[in-house]
């Protein structure tokens, strides 16, 4: 009797500009004539979507997309991933940006620069085969794969965009414009940094403010051994924590003195909390 033919393994390319996306297809279809490509989408949020419904062997994630970047969606990707399935290995596509190369070749994760070089394609192709050769039998979890992967996409996340300069100052005070007054809040009054839209909440144990300021830009002038970041979107006063919990399946979520909202944690984060 013959044997179950091996399932061909499977791909999504999220790419933003068609002429790239088509051409990144018709390399992969030389250099590697046994993938499926599953799905071709040009923004962040359609690439979790179809990534989570599709749940490809591998995902070729562009850096810059349309409102969410490739690392991102990709960090969304790992929090919201099955925990019992093997998460997909991850390639990303840039323009050439020295740092974000410096950030991937820090954590070993591998990308492709634009134009596609056949010559590098080929050897990111030969890794990825041997990658998944690797992986557990089908059904397996992958829970360790995941765990490497939140790993390096905080890693990635906290990298610097840019050349060194001087480290940001510490921030101290906060001023929000409600209506004509503008309010100045200390930062060590501050509980919670939360972005939402276009803006970032700050709240305090009395207090619920707005600014215009994204929390990417915050991040740098905070204290990272006082306020610690719980989400993508969520950073929190370390001290402030009262109760963190668990719920059924798994995931955890806290409260904070002087504050009612149950805050979640997510999967990228939730290291922190380890040993609970």
């Amino acid at each position: 009797m013959p044997g179950t033919p091996t399932p061909r393994p499977t791909a999504l390319i999220a790419e933003d500009e068609p002429l790239l996306a088509a051409a990144l297809q018709a390399e992969l279809a030389l250099a590697w004539p046994a993938l499926r490509l599953l799905a071709t989408v040009g923004n962040g949020v359609s690439a979790v979507e179809q990534a989570l419904q599709l749940q490809p062997d591998v995902l070729f994630f562009d850096i810059r997309m349309p409102g969410q970047s490739g690392l991102d969606a990709a960090a969304e990707l790992a929090d919201t991933w099955p925990a019992d399935t093997a998460f997909p290995a991850l390639v990303f596509v840039t323009a050439y940006d020295q740092y974000a190369v410096q950030a991937f070749e820090a954590q070993a994760v591998d990308y492709l620069l634009k134009p596609i070089s056949p010559d590098r394609l080929a050897r990111t192709v030969q890794r990825l085969q041997q990658l998944l050769a690797a992986r557990p039998s089908a059904g397996a979890p992958g829970g360790a794969a995941l765990d490497d992967t939140l790993e390096r996409l905080r890693a990635l996340l906290s990298a610097p965009t840019g050349p060194a300069g001087p480290a940001a100052p510490t921030l101290k005070v906060i001023q929000a414009s409600v209506g004509s007054t503008i309010h100045v809040v200390p930062v060590d009054e501050v509980l919670v940094f939360e972005a939402a839209d276009k803006y970032v909440r700050v709240l305090t144990a009395e207090a619920e403010l707005l600014i215009r300021t994204p929390l990417r830009e915050l991040l740098p002038q905070l204290d990272a051994q006082t306020f610690w970041q719980i989400h993508r979107g969520t950073v929190v006063r370390a001290s402030a924590i009262h109760t963190v919990s668990r719920d059924e399946a798994g995931r955890l979520s806290l409260r904070l003195r002087g504050r009612p909202e149950h805050l979640p944690v997510s999967r990228l984060y939730a290291a922190r909390f380890r040993a609970m």
